[in-house]
């Protein structure tokens, strides 16, 4: 008889842009899978469909801690394993994986959890975000001591759960490199340099933490030795506090400074027209998937060396790390591009070979599918 895996995550478009090619591979190995998140629409729960999964919705307040509402989320959890008979779940991100495996321990499914990075929870200094970690901190141990296995995207995630004791040394864990690129649907680039206009392009949530302000001081910087070169900017602000200021961007668009284009569908279309992929961010990412399909095209990388972002660029071979939010550093590394145009193919070529040997998502897939069999198993 085929299991059942409830796949939890708080945004559903996340379910299918990515985890669609996931849950593709465990329909094609035998799962029955379940897609499940607060806010499943219309396209969400038919592109599931249309994948061969089942969409299932529940309640979940995805900031803030309000414990009335979370308690919500955990029954409401509890009832959809029960009802559907859940063999095994996986959750990702913070609330799925807390909530996801309190309502597992109390139906006695089994659960393992993919720690997908630890966002802004961990990477604010505020007194808020300190008791914000804490608490964090307080419902992990609370959670995931029972799951069979955790799934870790990166290294510094694993030893930040060790210092603070979340989790021991004897629990199981695993490391995968992020949620992988499908090779195909993100070739290399036919052309790396047509044009004397070098383009650099900036793909994340319009947020402080993902470094876009430090982008937008380096393209007004730029601008004025190089008034050829381009920085497009592609995503938009959403309702943190951290948030860009819209009105801003639209003014440097439309004095030439920046190109905007909002939030788009197909990246790829922008990245394969763009050169150099910029993302300084200082938030605590698993392994950004926006810099896995930047490798996958062949686009040299500039990023932070900090955790998650690390592991996508080998120095001076595929891109540069800079220090998380150091302006010189990111407005240098973005001149070397301008001063050494015949650097872009040689290190976009490394990126795209870099994509093949690491973070092929059919590979990261097939480990996380035989974790799930061995588990399944016992």
């Amino acid at each position: 008889m085929s299991k059942k895996i409830l796949i939890l995550c708080s945004y559903a478009n996340s379910l299918t842009h990515f985890r669609g090619d996931f849950i593709d591979d465990l329909i094609k190995n035998g799962f029955i899978v379940y897609g499940s998140a607060p806010d499943m629409n219309d396209e969400t729960s038919n592109a599931l469909k249309s994948l061969g999964a089942i969409p299932l919705e529940y309640g979940l307040q995805r900031t803030g801690l309000n414990p009335f509402k979370d308690l919500k989320s955990i029954y409401e959890l509890k009832k959809l394993i029960k009802e559907n008979n859940i063999d095994l779940v996986f959750p990702y991100t913070i609330k799925p994986v807390i909530y996801g495996s309190i309502a597992a321990n109390m139906t006695k499914v089994p659960t393992i959890s993919l720690i997908t990075g630890l966002g802004f929870t961990f990477s604010g200094t505020s007194k808020k975000a300190r008791v914000l970690q804490k608490v964090t901190e307080i419902l992990y141990k609370a959670s995931i001591r029972k799951n069979k296995l955790i799934v870790f995207q990166n290294s510094d995630d694993h030893k930040l759960f060790l210092d603070r004791s979340i989790i021991t040394q004897s629990h199981p864990v695993d490391f995968v490199s992020g949620s992988g690129v499908n090779l195909n649907r993100y070739p290399t680039r036919i052309n790396k340099k047509k044009s004397d206009n070098i383009i650099f392009v900036f793909v994340a949530r319009l947020i402080r933490e993902k470094g876009i302000h430090l982008f937008v001081q380096a393209a007004e910087s730029l601008k004025q030795d190089f008034p050829n070169a381009e920085f497009h900017v592609i995503g938009s602000p959403d309702k943190s506090p951290s948030a860009i200021d819209l009105d801003r961007l639209t003014a440097l668009d439309e004095i030439g400074t920046i190109v905007y284009h909002g939030r788009q569908k197909n990246v790829a279309e922008f990245l394969f027209k763009s050169d150099i992929f910029v993302l300084p961010t200082f938030y605590r990412e698993g392994i950004p998937r926006s810099i896995l399909e930047a490798l996958s095209v062949g686009m040299p990388v500039i990023t932070t060396d900090s955790p998650g972002c690390r592991e996508t660029v080998i120095k001076n071979e595929n891109g540069f790390l800079i220090q998380p939010q150091d302006q010189d550093s990111l407005t240098n590394a973005m001149r070397f591009f301008l001063e050494n145009p015949s650097k872009i193919e040689e290190m976009g070529v490394r990126s795209r070979q870099y994509a093949e040997e690491k973070f092929d998502v059919r590979l990261i897939n097939k480990k996380l599918i035989s974790l799930i069999s061995k588990e399944l198993e016992e």
